[in-house]
């Protein structure tokens, strides 16, 4: 408990053991009322400061107006009528602090749970400096130094194993409670901690770009994004809080004065001043102020929990709406992990036994040397042999098409189909299913090279998963074949199939799905790649694979899933309607509550103790409902 909750606790359980003594004190008068005052100074002092900042800083009408009001109003009226009675006005303060306390202990508890669960931040680098290990600050460290991660630490820098084996909890980054395993020549992510054995790790990025500190902006980021409803309450409260002051100064002055001037009757000030101050004290809007941004921050908070990272809270109102999920597929549905099938030459394009299919090897892993797209990699892995860059020169990368290089002097052209047409130079056609990777050499076809890639585990289970939760189109868009696309879709059981596609073709498909959906349908777009950076920004909603992802992926998503497991889609869209549910809960509860008490209060039903409850009372079940959103929805 931090040190303001403490000292906030002390004065409540101060003032409530004051109160138990003064019934028993013989105090009466001017001695009763000062011992009131001080107990009531005691519990509401911050309160009543705040209320007087407010009407300096020309911003007045909040809660702490409306609360110093009304038990001010209260010591007054008790006054005026000599009752004696001053247990209200403090009890009016004393239960608006205990609501207090408990809204911020639950906003504590609710930043705490997300700060231990997102503590993922280094403190330290360790490098090697004459035979002794040293502590840097990360910052400090370059791209391509080693660090060295003992057991118990935490990865500071993303990088690969360049030594040593063990076993990482990476529960922080994507929910995942099975630990990973990792060895020599494995990538690795910064924000996981280190199990087992003691690993060197030769660094890839700077701390500042790396995933512990894109994690740690996304997670600052996202509480500076309002949703429409926190707006809506925003404006509400601007509008609502000068209205019902209004109200209330008619309520205690109107109803005395017809009184006494129409029907010539007693005006009854003290009874209308009372219901007047009543009305105040329930019209206290803090319940929804305070619970609907809890309630997106628990949201997100929840969802953090899993390895989904929800870039604010009007990036929740949207998931929540979702109907149309359309997926990239190379990294998204399937692993990036490509096998070379079959290598067919130009003399037999069914041929598998080819003694040129080793050349046709070496020069593809040549060309795509310096390409990141996993193919390349996967080309690279195939050849088996370190790549000799000084054979290679002149690579140009011709997106959505492949690669071209001087390879020992020869003119090398490396990708698809239309590669070949754009040069000008007729490809044989493989009836072989997979990926095919043409091959050119000095503007003459040599042979193709068709290679598959492995669907990722879960993806027919995500797809399916997205249908029981309401989605009612899925489709896919990918630069791969027709007959490769068409494959992995009725795998998976996707509804429609977009194939061929260039990275501008996919913005415009993009735009089409979204020209076909209906009024308040939201499409949400999944991809991992750079290229897919602009489709990510120009759907309703982008969702990156973070763990595999690309850093302008990433920066051009709505939310972020760390893990790279597509079933997390599904449950991000569940977690987020539950949370608006929560949102509309609460708004439906403390309006209905709010309304009918006033009404109570305004026709003198309602005394000061049911308005402590419109107000307090509300508040704090507003706040529990609202903390259910941390706990992410079950399947």
């Amino acid at each position: 408990m931090k040190k303001k909750q403490r000292i906030m606790l002390i004065r409540i359980v101060a003032t409530a053991l004051l109160i138990g003594a003064m019934l028993l004190l013989p105090l009466e008068g001017w001695g009763k009322l000062l011992f009131y005052l001080a107990v009531y100074l005691l519990i509401g002092y911050d309160i009543l400061w705040k209320a007087i900042r407010g009407i300096i800083n020309r911003r007045p009408f909040d809660e702490n107006f409306l609360m110093a009001v009304a038990s001010l109003g209260a010591f007054a009226l008790a006054i005026y009528s000599g009752s004696g009675d001053y247990m209200e006005a403090v009890a009016v303060m004393l239960f608006y602090q205990v609501g207090e306390f408990f809204q911020s202990y639950a906003v504590g508890k609710s930043r705490k749970n997300i700060s231990e669960l997102m503590d993922i931040r280094p403190d330290y680098a360790n490098i090697e400096s004459e035979g002794d290990i040293v502590q840097v600050d990360p910052d400090e460290v370059a791209v391509g130094q080693t660090i060295v991660v003992r057991p118990g630490e935490k990865v500071p820098i993303d990088g690969i194993v360049v030594e040593g084996h063990t076993s990482l909890n990476t529960a922080a980054l994507t929910g995942e409670s099975l630990p990973r395993e990792v060895s020599e020549g494995d990538e690795i992510v910064s924000g996981s901690i280190n199990m087992t054995g003691l690993i060197k790790i030769r660094t890839t990025k700077e701390f500042g770009e790396s995933t512990v500190s894109k994690i740690l902006e996304l997670m600052e980021e996202s509480s500076t994004h309002k949703s429409k409803s926190e707006d809506f309450i925003a404006r509400f409260a601007r509008i609502y809080t000068p209205v019902v002051c209004l109200a209330a100064v008619v309520l205690a002055l109107v109803p005395p004065l017809f009184r006494m001037l129409l029907l010539e009757a007693a005006p009854m000030w003290s009874t209308w001043i009372y219901r007047a101050l009543t009305f105040l004290v329930i019209s206290c809007p803090c319940a929804l102020v305070i619970s609907i941004p809890l309630s997106f921050f628990a949201g997100i908070g929840g969802a953090s929990r899993k390895g989904i990272l929800i870039k604010g809270a009007n990036m929740v109102e949207t998931l929540s709406k979702v109907k149309h999920v359309v997926f990239d597929k190379t990294g998204t549905l399937t692993l990036c992990v490509f096998e070379v099938n079959a290598i067919h030459d130009h003399n037999d394009c069914d041929n598998n036994d080819s003694d040129d299919r080793a050349r046709l090897i070496e020069l593809a892993a040549m060309v795509e040397s310096a390409s990141s797209h996993p193919i390349s990699k996967s080309l690279q892995q195939a050849y088996g042999k370190p790549i000799d860059h000084t054979r290679v020169s002149d690579i140009q990368e011709l997106s959505g098409h492949g690669v071209m290089a001087m390879v020992d002097g020869h003119r090398v052209a490396v990708g698809n189909e239309k590669l070949m047409s754009k040069q000008g130079i007729p490809s044989c056609h493989c009836h072989t299913p997979g990926t095919i990777i043409h091959i050119a050499i000095d503007d003459h076809y040599a042979g193709h090279i068709v290679m598959g890639d492995v669907e990722k585990p879960h993806a027919r289970k995500a797809i399916e998963q997205l249908k029981q939760v309401g989605v009612c189109r899925t489709a896919m868009l990918t630069g791969d074949t027709q007959a490769v696309a068409e494959r992995v879709a009725s795998n998976l059981g996707i509804d429609e199939v977009y194939a061929q596609l260039l990275p501008a073709d996919k913005v415009e498909r993009i735009e089409y799905l979204l020209d076909k959906k209906q009024a308040g349908e939201m499409l949400a777009f999944v991809g991992d790649g750079i290229n897919d950076a602009p489709v990510l920004s120009r759907a309703d909603l982008g969702i990156a694979m973070g763990s595999m992802g690309s850093d302008a992926a990433i920066e051009a998503a709505d939310v972020v899933l760390m893990d790279d497991d597509p079933t997390k889609i599904a449950l991000a869209i569940r977690q987020a309607r539950r949370c608006m549910r929560i949102v509309w809960q609460n708004i439906i509860l403390t309006l209905t509550v709010k309304f009918a008490c006033l009404l109570l209060g305004a026709l003198g039903i309602a005394n000061m103790w049911l308005a402590i409850f419109a107000d307090v009372g509300i508040m704090i079940i507003a706040v529990l409902n609202a903390m259910r959103a941390l706990h992410i929805a079950k399947e």
